[in-house]
């Protein structure tokens, strides 16, 4: 069955578009408005792409939402825990200072080492870092 023919008129800019268009090879008028037509139908053709990305874009904001709020709990914990160490901890005897400092400083080394571990598998941070 042949197509039916149809007589439309256009906007000037739009048939210079629709005209330039059709100067790269295989494409013809006829071709054009009837995609844009089937698109203009059927509005899943056009949209799916546009849908499926602002889908994935939502599920970023929601885990950076997720992710935000897990920082903001990890700060507040670890500011509750400071204040109160520095609130109940006594201060040391002078005597005593440059002994807890040196324990302190090796305690210290073997917490970043683990993290360093925890981040890097068996390589510790100090090599990482040099």
């Amino acid at each position: 069955m042949p197509k039916p023919r149809l007589k439309l008129r256009l906007a000037g800019d739009v048939y210079a578009k629709l005209d330039e268009m059709t100067r790269k090879p295989g494409s013809t008028k006829s071709a054009i408005i009837e995609q844009a037509l089937r698109e203009y139908f059927n509005p899943e053709i056009r949209y799916g792409l546009e849908e499926r990305i602002l889908e994935r874009l939502n599920g970023f904001d929601i885990r950076q939402s997720a992710i935000e709020r897990d920082v903001g709990i990890t700060l507040e914990a670890l500011g509750q825990y400071v204040m109160y160490w520095l609130t109940r901890t006594d201060p040391l005897p002078e005597s005593e200072r440059e002994a807890a400092h040196a324990l302190g400083l090796r305690r210290f080394n073997h917490f970043i080492e683990q993290v360093g571990r925890k981040f890097y598998g068996n390589e510790a941070l100090s090599d990482r870092l040099k």
